[in-house]
């Protein structure tokens, strides 16, 4: 079985993001049988300028998209969307935009620990954002977050209220977009292969069927 490993750019306010996520998680047991796949959550911040205490989410989100009525059609769009894959989109539940990078760094932290803590991490702040209407940015919520994932609550309090991992993530970022990334979620394969938005399963999926084809040709080729 060929193992692929998929670099995944996004923020956890990107709905986009989180759209992206489960059709990845569909394409991918689609392909379970004759791919292997390990994730990897990378850092993105859509919103960098937003101060630690976040912004008006509502008031943002129409300054930036147009108006309350082109949100409104985004938000129809995006929850349609959602409930194709199991997302339960409750957009009029978010009053804060918050400031990521604190997320980012648990997401980073949760890495250390192995990729399921990562997965569930990432999971869970997606669904605190985008379902439940919590603020991401706040330090109860993360560590909550962190509870739940399995992670010890204590260390992350004390590395929360530190500034560790700050200039790594924001380090990360910058890289990214040097390398071409302006957009999320941005999927990387085998640190080769570029698929950017969220694309659908199928083409998810064949998209790992093919760079999963070409390894077992590459390697039949230097036998």
């Amino acid at each position: 079985m060929e193992r692929i490993t998929i670099d995944v750019v996004s923020d956890v306010v990107c709905p986009w993001c989180y759209l992206g996520k489960a059709r990845l998680e569909l394409a991918i047991a689609e392909v379970q049988d004759e791919i292997g796949v390990d994730i990897n959550w990378r850092p993105y911040r859509l919103n960098p300028d937003y101060p630690k205490e976040g912004v008006d989410q509502k008031k943002a989100l129409a300054e930036k998209l147009g108006g309350e009525e082109r949100v409104a059609q985004a938000h129809k769009m995006l929850t349609d969307y959602g409930r194709e894959v199991g997302i339960a989109f409750d957009f009029e539940a978010i009053k804060i935009g918050p400031n990521t990078l604190d997320a980012h760094r648990l997401i980073h932290w949760a890495m250390i620990e192995g990729r399921e803590k990562q997965d569930k991490v990432v999971a869970a702040l997606f669904k605190a954002n985008f379902e439940e209407g919590r603020n991401v940015g706040d330090h109860a919520v993360l560590l909550d977050i962190a509870e739940i994932a399995g992670l010890d609550r204590s260390v992350i309090a004390s590395l929360l209220a530190s500034d560790a991992d700050r200039d790594l993530i924001v380090a990360e970022i910058k890289a990214a977009q040097e390398m071409g990334v302006n957009g999320v979620p941005f999927f990387i394969f085998d640190q080769q292969y570029a698929v950017s938005g969220a694309q659908t399963p199928d083409v998810l999926a064949n998209a790992l069927r093919d760079i999963a084809k070409a390894k077992a040709e590459a390697r039949s080729g230097l036998n």
